[in-house]
């Protein structure tokens, strides 16, 4: 944000050097990231005398060229060669001496340097008005008094402002600071905390008057929430021009270009008080000025030409007949004021932040006006701003103030209470603060001290403060007056050590981190936001009720997410499209869904695999990453954090073509699967892709409930043997598992599935699995009897429940 030095001095006249004003607006946390020298005259003139033109001949080389001879004081004449066509003996004119420094319209700086032009020698110029930047006339070089002497400096004949502007870092919170009367306001409490004298002005409204009420407007706000007050004042027989001088140097030192006298004295408010107003040609406004919602996509053409589609949410000051603003963002094209403006309606209002941000960003806009509303103004200065300017334009553009101030307000929230005690205020500093002192500070803060008591004090905030709500916020205005320099520093070092507990989720996702990465993952990050269409991929998915953004960037990026999946899919297709299709990928992150009671968001872990499990070489068979692998990963995270009693079924989930879903002591805690081809068709991806989908909340409740047992390596041997079981295709290996650990608990310690035949030979409907039991006990060596017997149970099972034979 930019400041007017001296601007800012109109309020406040601190007996400090401008060095250490621009220091403690630092120390104050206004930082001052910069300053920079203004000059309404660019080059201020120097090096510009009066001339005397002593002869004038024409040029024996050009038409268009004149030689003369010109006085500038010194103790011989100068040759200088002019186009102008009004040069003339006799005339005093203004003459840039050589080695001075010009500047042209759009500020390129170009130097006077002896040379000549067509054969003839010229020792300088003599400059028309559009040369020395004094207005924008270049028919001919400007003509001075003749009573002047030659060589008076023409800076001494021409009011020229020097100012500094100043770049402050402002911080979104201070909206207060926002203005030339915020950042002043700043410095005089300062200025009372360090005793540094100074002088505070303040303008005042005293000679606004209202000289007729021939021209009365009428306001019907129908959105009082989006608008909880708008006022304004309509002036009649205005002369629309240029701004005075002193009104364009003000707009000029903060780098704004003057546009009339009209428009130019809105934003000089807007700057000094923080207080955005618009003007709108009253001449052009049918009716009454309604301030409403307009349907979806109606059009309107704001100030910059272009048409815009209006969402039913955007708040509009219009007529009877059609809109003509977006409020508190931009103006309409046909509404404004021109040139041919005699008539103005001055609006002045307290729009809702959250409905102008909402509106400004749909829209793309971002102008000084949304800037401040947005963040936040002060509700109780509009009516005084809407005075102060009216009187500036009744002042420079003549007319008269033609109706009463217009209302329609709704009551004011309360002033935020606080009590802070000043145990609570040492605590939080580090060292303590005489009570006198705090109070001090409070009082230029402009905060309202209701009762003090021997605890603390209690207090009002001002409505302008609107960052200002707790107790921690008081402190902290405390501490920026007070000065972070001024509390002391200490020898020795303090730390706060946390009680360390291992069964958090953090060390929990750690740990499967950890894991993962061990088994050769690599970790994604992806956006939460998300397009919404990706959920209609999957019926059940866009059955959940989704998460819309209210002000998305834009369609694709409008929706919170409600699986993963999609982000693991995003990440697989950029890699494939880059020729990077061998892929296993990670990511732990949050998806979400709208409830009876508002949203709910739950945590989990994908993990994505495609392409080849191994690098490609002369001794290695390539494997693929298939279903089985993923199967493997997810049982061997799950054994790691202590998971047993792990069931399997058949996953419903669609996004799969053929799923899993592993449950421990019946809480499903995965779903795993091949994706479905629809689904990775959507992407561009020509290749397999398994994918799981953990649910960290469940895994985080199992995974602590689990004692870690450490058990001895065994001391006796184990023994293996093997069925080779003919059975119906709809028999799964894992009702083969379970039923044989029903049969055998002890001494049976594993079961595997070493062989799957489908084909020859085999009858109809049958496939053959073979199947490896171990055997072990960790108290004695295992005879073929003890072993024998449990396979012939094993054997009568599986002929009992399943119809299967040896073979």
């Amino acid at each position: 944000m930019k400041i007017s030095y001296n601007w800012m001095q109109q309020f406040i006249q601190a007996e400090l050097p401008i060095e250490e004003q621009l220091d403690l607006l630092t120390d104050l946390g206004l930082e001052v990231e910069g300053n920079s020298s203004f000059e309404s005259i660019p080059g201020s003139l120097a090096g510009v005398v009066v001339g005397e033109v002593l002869t004038c001949e024409q040029h024996p080389d050009a038409d268009r060229l004149k030689v003369t001879t010109v006085n500038i004081g010194e103790e011989s004449s100068v040759q200088i060669v002019c186009g102008a066509p009004n040069v003339a003996a006799g005339q005093k004119v203004p003459v840039a001496t050589i080695g001075t420094t010009l500047y042209t319209a759009d500020g390129e700086a170009w130097t006077i340097k002896k040379g000549k032009i067509r054969g003839e020698a010229s020792q300088g110029m003599i400059c028309a008005e559009d040369e020395l930047g004094l207005g924008s006339d270049h028919d001919g070089i400007m003509v001075l008094d003749e009573k002047l002497a030659p060589g008076t400096p023409c800076a001494t004949l021409f009011p020229i402002e020097q100012d500094q502007t100043i770049e402050i870092g402002l911080t979104p919170n201070r909206s207060d600071a926002m203005s030339h009367m915020g950042v002043a306001r700043d410095l005089k409490a300062g200025c009372i905390q360090r005793n540094i004298p100074y002088q505070w002005n303040f303008p005042n409204t005293n000679a606004f008057k209202v000289d007729n009420t021939s021209l009365q407007i009428d306001v019907i706000v129908e959105e009082p929430k989006m608008a909880p007050s708008y006022s304004g004042i309509t002036l009649s027989g205005l002369e629309v021009k240029d701004s005075p001088s002193w009104l364009q140097n003000r707009l000029k030192a903060i780098g704004l270009s003057p546009i009339n006298n009209i428009v130019d004295v809105t934003n000089y408010i807007l700057h000094e008080l923080g207080q955005p107003l618009h003007a709108f040609d009253a001449d052009k406004i049918k009716g009454k000025v309604l301030v409403k919602t307009l349907a979806k996509d109606t059009p309107f053409t704001t100030l910059d030409g272009v048409e815009r589609k209006l969402h039913q949410e955007d708040l509009m000051i219009c007529d009877e007949d059609k809109p003509l603003c977006i409020a508190g963002v931009f103006g309409g094209l046909n509404s404004g004021v021109s040139k041919e403006t005699k008539r103005i309606f001055l609006e002045c209002a307290y729009f809702d932040a959250v409905s102008v941000r909402k509106t400004a960003k749909r829209h793309g806009l971002n102008t000084d006006a949304s800037f401040r509303y947005e963040r936040g103004i002060d509700p109780e200065i509009g009516e005084f701003a809407l005075k102060r300017a009216a009187f500036l334009i009744h002042e420079i553009a003549g007319g008269e103030i033609t109706s009463d101030i217009i209302r329609v307000k709704q009551p004011l929230k309360e002033k935020v209470s606080l009590f802070i005690q000043y145990e609570r205020i040492t605590k939080v500093l580090g060292q303590e603060i005489p009570k006198d002192e705090l109070i001090n500070i409070l009082n230029a803060l402009e905060i309202e001290i209701i009762n003090v008591t021997e605890e603390g004090f209690s207090m009002t905030i001002p409505r302008y403060r609107v960052d200002v709500t707790r107790e921690a916020d008081v402190i902290e205005e405390i501490l920026r007056i007070y000065g972070y320099n001024n509390i002391d520093s200490v020898n020795s070092m303090k730390t706060f050590y946390p009680a360390f507990n291992l069964k958090t989720p953090h060390i929990l996702e750690q740990n499967i981190a950890k894991k993962l990465v061990g088994l050769g993952f690599q970790e994604v990050m992806n956006n939460s936001i998300t397009s919404p269409k990706y959920a209609s991929f999957s019926k059940q998915l866009d059955e959940i009720a989704k998460v819309n953004l209210l002000n998305p960037l834009g369609q694709e990026l409008s929706q919170l997410r409600s699986s993963l999946l999609f982000s693991s899919l995003e990440v697989i297709a950029y890699n494939q499209n880059r020729q990077r299709r061998d892929l296993k990928i990670y990511e732990f992150g949050k998806v979400y869904r709208q409830i009876e009671k508002g949203h709910q968001e739950d945590k989990k872990i994908a993990l994505a695999l495609c392409g080849r499990a191994n690098k490609e070489a002369w001794n290695t068979d390539t494997v693929t990453n298939d279903i089985y692998r993923l199967k493997g990963t997810v049982y061997s995270l799950l054994e790691s954090l202590g998971l047993d009693a792990l069931s399997e079924e058949v996953s419903d989930r669609d996004i799969f073509q053929h799923g899993l879903c592993i449950s421990s002591r019946k809480n499903a805690v995965v779903q795993l699967g091949s994706i479905a081809s629809n689904l990775l068709k959507e992407f561009s991806i020509d290749q397999e892709v398994v994918y799981a989908e953990f649910d960290f909340d469940a895994l985080y409740q199992l995974a602590f409930k689990m004692d870690l047992i450490v058990t001895p390596i065994p001391k006796f041997p184990s023994s293996r043997r093997d069925f080779a079981l003919l059975v119906d295709q709809e028999v799964s290996f894992e009702a083969l598992k379970e039923v044989a650990q029903k049969v055998e608990r002890k001494i049976l310690t594993q079961i595997n599935l070493f062989d799957v035949y489908e084909g020859k030979n085999l009858p109809a409907g049958k496939k053959s699995y073979g199947l490896s039991f171990l055997f072990a006990d960790p108290h004695k060596t295992l005879t073929d009897k003890n072993i024998d017997k449990v396979m012939q149970k094993l054997k009568n099972s599986f002929e009992k429940e399943f119809g299967a034979e040896l073979r």
